[in-house]
């Protein structure tokens, strides 16, 4: 496990799938603002590719987030689209709803920035969000990570589009901020 000052990022378990599905993925508002394409509903036995797990796909790797006081489950978190060439990747996090407003997503992207930048020694995170949600570019800034750009109506979400903002951290820019750490 990965640790931060108050989650730990570690591998899927079969029994967070339930959760996940039932409190992120079947939200239709929230998984229309996560998702890069739109809400569908996945039957409770099938295979949903957003949250099984494929130990063979090396340009993904999904976490699931709990708190280290306690150990419960969280959220998901993951690095996604590794250019091991390029040396970049993309983060990215959901939270429950109740786990949401508790300063956890700041974390998560802490300890995200350790896994990227000293675990698989990339050069390059990069952080694409919906322009309103006020608390990922808050986590993503305050762990260094820069506005780049603004993508003008390019997320289709419930009925409208919506702007997106580009944010990237640099390897030379990074101050790590935290415990993250391999941990027991």
């Amino acid at each position: 496990m990965l640790r931060g000052s108050r989650v730990g990022l570690r591998a899927r378990h079969e029994n967070d799938i339930p959760v996940l599905r039932d409190e992120l993925f079947n939200d239709v508002v929230n998984a229309s603002r996560a998702e890069g394409g739109p809400w569908r509903p996945v039957s409770p036995g099938a295979k949903d590719p957003r949250l099984a797990v494929d130990g063979t796909a090396e340009g993904h790797v999904p976490f699931s987030i709990v708190e280290l006081d306690g150990g419960a489950l969280v959220g998901t978190a993951n690095l996604w689209g590794i250019d091991t060439h390029n040396r970049c990747a993309h983060i990215g996090l959901g939270l429950l709803p109740s786990a949401r407003g508790k300063g956890y997503g700041t974390d998560v992207v802490s300890v995200l920035c350790h896994y990227g930048f000293v675990v698989r020694s990339l050069r390059r995170l990069q952080i694409e969000t919906l322009a309103d949600n006020t608390a990922m570019l808050r986590a993503a800034e305050r762990n260094g990570f820069v506005r780049e750009g603004v993508l003008r109506s390019s997320a289709w979400v419930m009925g409208e589009f919506l702007d997106e903002v580009l944010l990237g951290l640099l390897l030379d820019e990074w101050k790590p901020t935290g415990p993250a750490s391999p941990g027991n």
